[in-house]
């Protein structure tokens, strides 16, 4: 269902590692002077890979800044992921295609500028326009007129999105190519959050400085050194800082700046380094975090390849999943920073958003006699080995590729069953993942864009979506995202989603492994220290001794 412009996104979601990501050196000058309510919090962080665009930042690091810097018209819930109105009164719809936003009044940004409809719809239109080339352009795709604003190929016909119409100051409206009654819950995406004017009036001035409408302001940013975000004494919203700010320092090497946490140098570190994992409970205690993100990490097939796209294979695949012994691995190798996945979601969404633990049921349980005797009645593995590639350049996937592999030779009893495949850098193995090059089984993986069922099935599995990279189809699935979709009933629509999912069980177009946890570690200055369901410490909750 996505378009062209997205695979360019969707190998920055299947890179997610599945070790410690790497950040940077700090400057050692402590955690701040002072405390209470004005007390600064440091915190390890990387550089954004791209300016602080709304619509063109979708890496961590940025998205970190984004989340403190604006408010959109839905917020995620921090401790349960819940959409909940922000700046919305609310969003109506009687047909799931038609919706009506309304504001609230009293927001501004922080330079003062009331937010309004056209702050949100002028946004939008700046994402979703091919002249502007921003990363996250098609999440704008539903809306009516994407298509002429941001064509596959060619030019674009027109220059704003003929879906979103402003009738007042604080109501606008936008219209769909296509039912989709869960629409509003992924609004809290923050591709999604509206711009003050100064943006488009003085565009450099604007990205050298961001100006949002969230509960901290950018005091200064010292690329590959740190930056400071203090607190807006103004901010209109209910969740307010409770401390005077955050000094995100950077550090390209995590391991840093976990001594620095744990020298008293450094109050946050929201990424605990893989080789930390053993010590980190005797070094820092209940300061260690370790809870579940919304983020699973799988083993892909290729279905472009015909003999992996048959009735055995399909056998062979169901086979290969109950030949992994996911609780060793997690335990093992991740030292329980993953959990056995039962699921294609995520446990961060709850039952209510669509989570259903041991829905894949026996296919996803470690049976040592039943694997073997699926895989032989599918007449083996295809091409006699599986050969399971990855990235050689980043995480520790040689690791747990070594780890699924010992699993499955030892069910086999052949320790050439399945050998691990490494390819140099993380550029060349999605190259050969995107361009259909591989003819075995590689590592992937999905980080939730918004808390939603929808959001961890269609992009992927749908006949053609753009982070289908092994071209699996079956209509079946398809129709039943499609009716989904169409729900207007939010329950409905889960328990649709969740009909589809149980497709995923009987064809396992890919294996699901293990949900990642987010770890996080702080020192005894700061308390109230948590993490959301995305992993993202929530910054303004923490408290300054």
């Amino acid at each position: 269902m996505r378009g062209a412009t997205q695979v360019r996104w969707a190998a920055c979601a299947v890179a997610v590692a599945l070790a410690a990501t790497a950040c940077g050196g700090g400057d050692g000058d402590g955690g701040g002077s002072g405390g209470g309510a004005d007390g600064i919090v440091s915190s390890s962080w990387g550089d954004p890979q791209n300016p602080l665009e709304p619509a063109n930042t979708n890496e961590v690091q940025g998205g970190k800044v984004l989340d403190m810097v604006f408010r959109g018209l839905i917020r995620y819930d921090p401790k349960t992921g819940e959409a909940k109105n922000m700046l919305a009164e609310s969003i109506d719809s009687k047909d799931s295609q038609n919706f009506t936003i309304k504001l609230k009044d009293g927001w501004t940004f922080s330079n003062g500028e009331k937010v309004t409809a056209n702050s949100f719809v002028d946004a939008w239109n700046y994402g979703a326009a091919l002249k502007n080339n921003q990363k996250n352009a098609y999440f704008f795709q539903y809306i009516e007129g994407y298509d002429q604003v941001h064509p596959e190929s060619g030019s674009a016909s027109a220059e704003t999105l003929s879906g979103l119409k402003v009738v007042d100051d604080l109501t606008f409206t936008a219209k769909l190519t296509q039912k989709f009654s869960l629409w509003p819950d992924t609004l809290g995406y923050s591709a999604f959050v509206p711009l003050p004017k100064a943006f488009y009036d003085d565009h450099d001035a604007w990205l050298s400085k961001p100006i949002g409408n969230g509960p901290y302001t950018i005091e200064s940013y010292a690329k590959g050194s740190s930056m400071k975000l203090r607190k807006w004494d103004d901010y209109p919203g209910e969740d307010k800082a409770k401390n005077g700010g955050v000094d995100l320092k950077v550090f390209t090497d995590n391991n840093t700046a976990y001594t620095d946490l744990t020298a008293g140098n450094l109050d946050l570190v929201d990424d605990v380094p893989a080789s930390q994992l053993r010590n980190v409970e005797a070094d820092l205690g209940d300061r260690y975090i370790n809870t579940p993100a919304g983020i699973i990490q799988t083993l892909a097939f290729p279905f472009y390849e015909k003999e992996w796209d048959t009735d055995d294979a399909r056998k062979v695949r169901q086979g290969l999943s109950m030949a992994i012994n996911r609780p060793q691995i997690t335990d093992q190798i991740f030292q329980k920073t993953r959990t056995p996945a039962s699921d294609w979601t995520s446990p961060v969404l709850g039952e209510e958003g669509g989570f259903k633990e041991g829905l894949c049921g026996k296919e996803c349980t470690y049976n040592k006699a039943e694997a073997k005797k699926l895989i032989e009645e599918g007449g083996g593995i295809p091409g006699g080995q599986l050969k399971i590639s990855y990235n050689a350049d980043t995480g520790s996937h040689k690791e747990w590729v070594d780890a699924v592999c010992n699993s499955i030779n030892n069910v086999m009893g052949n320790n050439k069953a399945c050998v691990g495949g490494p390819v140099g850098t993380f550029a060349d193995f999605r190259a050969q993942v995107s361009t259909q090059k591989l003819n075995s089984a590689w590592r992937a993986g999905w980080q939730m864009d918004y808390p939603l069922i929808q959001n961890f099935l269609q992009p992927l599995y749908y006949t053609n979506a753009p982070s289908n990279d092994g071209k699996w189809s079956n209509q079946q699935f398809d129709d039943l995202v499609d009716k989904a979709n169409a729900e207007s009933d939010k329950a409905k629509a889960v328990t649709t989603f969740q009909d589809a999912e149980k497709i995923l069980v009987t064809e396992m177009p890919v294996i699901p492994l293990w949900y990642q946890n987010g770890s996080a570690g702080y020192s005894d200055r700061v308390d109230n220290v948590a993490l959301n369901p995305f992993s993202v410490p929530v910054y303004e909750e923490i408290t300054v001794k």
